[in-house]
Formats: structure tokens, C-alpha cells, sequence
């Protein structure tokens, strides 16, 4: 998220809440597409992470940006820690380890991402590489300990890594040393809502497994094929995973908004300051009568700050997050935009994709999140594997995309972005091991080769 919400409308009950995220609905005509992605930054010369401060550090890149985009920038007690485009939308922010994030601006075609993409690196190239800075897309950072990952000044940051030990053992590795690719989309009404859900939620491993990406951490290697998926398997089971309540019967805005509810607080802001009340309930917040801030009446950038304080695979606010990738290469940081938007945008491919999936149980589901991590397209599901899933979901999207015939310049049609994941299910092989085979082999077991051959 770019920045925290300063709404200060009273929410004056829950179906106020309700009323808010229904207001999301749209037609067809007005769907778009966000697509954010985060990134490790690293020191060129001897590849220890980027800090905050000096000359030579994220403060200063977020400055030369400023002044070469003419964003407006972001701060927190005094620091900058983000821009954002007031004409177009988008916006630039920083992870709690210093990822460095675009979040992108809600835009019609994928080919506008893909030039949305270019540009926001280029830039990112001319205001680092003079600082001696490289930035990378990985899943988790490979070599640093957390120990060794910087801290960003960021008040919400500094409350969540409080608490997040109380709640799972990976809320810091999370925080700290992971990076995503995702896309934002757009729903009609609250059954297109409703059905985009459940078959993102229940595709979401197989995604997962397409961009496995995250082989090390700790400068060795983790045994896993997505270590990122992982962490997210113990970090607040409150507010993350599969949300198994999406497929029940009655499943709407209503039973989101209750589960939200339901979700642990993190922070009240008012003003510029962050209150710390982690663990206190919303619901006692909409009555007036939170412990950690007595008197306080929940206004809507409260209930828009703690949506964004919610982590499950998919995420629904006033439009559907799919949060299942590991960032990665830059070719597939348009291809997760594509996977989806062919998935969901096209009416006929969201339907073979409900067919796929909707005699999917709870149990099937779970156990495909909890092996994907380790086996990617291997999994065994049923009698098929994961890879065999992915290649039939593929196709769809694919379909989904031609059909929507949004073309460029040159007559190509979106479908052309989905390339690289055509290529992982063609070969088997997933980033992550591709990175692993060019450790085993080229690198002579550096892993900070990765940095070398892979860097944007």
C-alpha cells in the first residue's frame, strides 16, 4: 500500500462497511488493471543490502525520483517513504526491509503495464545505478539475515513487528525478506465478486507454483522451491491463507466484511500519529470503546487501513488482490497481470475455470497451498499434477485474452505476456529451479551470482 488512508467520515455501523466495499462494483466497461511488484535493492560492489539513510541509500533514490518524475512524496514524522502520482494514480512505497514497490496505476490494457513496467525501471536503473544500487525480483532475499536487513521508517512498520512474534514465527521474515507480484482487479457486482473469489482462491497454488522463485534464504539453500509461500503459512493465521468461508453458502460482501472484523487490529491513526493497538478488536472501535483509544469513533481510513492489514491469498477490498506470486524476472511480472485478467475478465474462461475447480474440497484445497511451496508443479493433485493443472488453466487464459483482443501497436493481443509461463509448464521448470540448476552448475555454489546474472 502506498499510503495510509485520511478519511475521517464516522463509520456509524457495519453496514456502512458493507456499503463501502459493494461501491467497488463496476461494469465491464470500466474494469481495470493494477498490477503492483516489489523489488530487493542491493549495493553493486559487494552485495549488502541497501539502508535507509546516506548518500547512498533508499531515502536518496526516493529523492532523485522525485525530482526526475515530479511525484509527490509521502512522508512519515518527517521522512520520506514513498511518492505518489497525483495525475495517474500510481504510486511508489517501501516494504518494511526496504523492498522497493510500484504500485501501479489502474490502467485498461496489459500493454500498458508492460510500458508502465518499462519505464518505472528505467527510471529506478537512472536514479540507482549512479548511487552504485542494483534492485532485484525474488521471493525471499537470499543472502542477508534478518539481523542484516535494514529497517524503514515507517510507524505502521514498527507496531506490526511488535506483534507479529505473538502470532506465528514468520511475521518478520515476511515483513522483512519477502518480495510479490500482483494484480488488482475489478468485479461487476457482488456474484461476479463471489465467483472471481473462489476460483482465485482455489487457483491460487497453482500461480504459486508458476512463479516459484525463492530457493535461499540465509545464503544457503532452503529446500524449497517457494520459500515465500511458506512463510505465509505461519505468520497470523487470523488474517492470511485460503479463507475457506469464501466457499461456503451465503458467502457476499456481508460475511467478508464480518471476518474482517473478526481479524485483530493492528494501529488507530490519528493525525500523524500511529496508536498501537495491536490485538484490540474493530468491533469495539465502531462502538467507541477501544481500550487503546478511548472515546475513538472508527472513521472510514480506519476500516480502509486495517483492510490492508488483512493477508489472505486473495484479498478483497473495493476491488479482488491475487497475492499468490513470488516477484520475479521482469518478463513474468507481466505475466502474472495476464494469468489473471484471461482467468476472470472473460466470461467464458471464468466459467471453465469455476468448472475446474468447484468440486474442489476445503481439505484439497489446503493441501495443495501447503505442498506447492515445496514441490511447485510436481504436487500431486488427484491423479494429475500440478503442472498438468497449470498447462489446462493456461489455456484458458490464454482464450480469455484473445477473446478480450486488446491489441498494440503491432496487432499482438494481451495473450502474448503469458510467454513465460507457457515456457515454465513446456520445460517443467519452474524459476526457482531454474535458479537452482545455475547454482549447481555456473555459479559453483555463489549464491550471490544471483544478484550478477539476474538483476533488473
Amino acid at each position: 500500500m502506498a499510503r495510509d488512508a485520511s478519511d475521517s467520515t464516522i463509520v456509524e455501523s457495519r453496514d456502512d462497511l458493507v456499503a463501502l466495499i459493494a461501491s467497488g462494483s463496476k461494469p465491464e466497461a470500466d474494469w481495470r488493471i493494477g498490477t503492483e511488484h516489489e523489488k530487493f535493492g542491493f549495493n553493486i560492489a559487494d552485495l549488502s543490502p541497501v539502508p535507509y539513510e546516506g548518500p547512498h541509500g533508499i531515502e536518496r533514490i526516493l529523492r532523485l525520483m522525485e525530482g526526475l518524475l515530479g511525484w509527490q512524496p509521502i512522508e512519515d514524522r518527517g521522512l520520506i517513504i514513498g511518492l505518489v502520482d497525483p495525475v495517474g494514480g500510481g504510486a511508489i512505497s517501501l516494504e518494511p526491509g526496504g523492498q522497493f514497490e510500484l504500485s501501479g496505476a489502474p490502467l485498461e490494457t496489459i500493454h500498458q503495464t508492460c510500458r508502465e513496467l518499462h519505464a518505472h525501471l528505467a527510471q529506478v536503473r537512472e536514479c540507482a545505478e549512479p548511487l552504485g544500487i542494483g534492485f532485484i525480483g525474488l521471493g525471499t532475499s537470499p543472502i542477508w539475515s534478518l539481523d542484516e536487513t535494514p529497517v524503514m521508517p515507517k510507524s505502521r512498520y514498527e507496531i506490526m513487528a511488535r506483534y507479529m512474534p505473538k502470532v506465528g514465527t514468520r511475521g518478520l521474515d515476511m515483513m522483512f525478506r519477502t518480495s510479490t507480484v500482483q494484480v488488482n482487479l475489478d468485479f461487476a457486482d457482488e456474484a461476479d465478486m463471489v465467483k472471481k473469489m473462489r476460483v482465485s482462491l482455489a487457483l491460487q497454488p497453482i500461480a504459486t507454483a508458476l512463479f516459484a522463485n525463492s530457493p535461499f534464504i540465509d545464503n544457503k539453500v532452503n529446500g524449497l522451491l517457494d520459500n515465500r509461500a511458506e512463510i505465509w503459512r505461519d505468520t497470523d493465521n487470523q488474517r492470511s491463507g485460503l479463507i475457506p468461508f469464501a466457499f461456503e453458502d451465503g458467502f457476499g460482501f456481508e460475511r467478508y466484511v464480518d471476518w474482517a472484523l473478526d481479524v485483530p487490529l493492528y494501529f488507530v491513526k490519528r493525525g500523524d500519529r500511529y496508536h498501537d493497538v495491536a490485538g484490540q478488536s474493530f468491533r469495539d472501535l465502531l462502538r467507541g470503546e477501544l481500550p487503546g483509544c478511548p472515546g475513538e469513533r472508527a472513521t472510514l481510513s480506519d476500516w480502509n487501513n486495517h483492510l490492508t492489514t488483512l493477508f489472505p491469498d486473495v484479498r478483497l477490498k473495493k476491488y479482488i488482490e491475487m497475492r499468490g506470486a513470488d516477484a520475479g524476472p521482469w518478463r513474468t511480472l507481466t505475466a502474472l497481470p495476464a494469468f489473471w485478467v484471461g482467468l476472470l475478465y472473460d466470461r467464458a474462461a471464468l466459467d471453465a475455470a469455476w468448472d475446474l475447480v468447484k468440486d474442489w474440497t476445503a481439505d484439497e484445497r489446503e493441501a495443495l497451498r501447503d505442498a506447492v511451496p515445496v514441490t511447485a508443479l510436481k504436487t500431486p493433485f488427484r491423479n494429475r499434477i500440478v503442472r498438468d493443472i497449470a498447462r489446462d488453466v493456461l489455456e484458458l487464459a490464454q482464450g480469455g485474452l484473445t477473446r478480450r483482443g486488446r491489441k498494440n501497436a503491432d496487432g499482438v493481443d494481451e495473450s502474448v505476456y503469458l510467454q513465460p509461463l507457457q515456457e515454465v509448464v513446456a520445460s517443467g521448470e519452474t524459476p526457482a529451479e531454474r535458479l537452482l540448476r545455475e547454482y549447481a552448475t555456473d555459479w559453483n555454489g555463489d549464491i550471490g551470482e544471483v544478484f550478477r546474472r539476474h538483476a533488473y
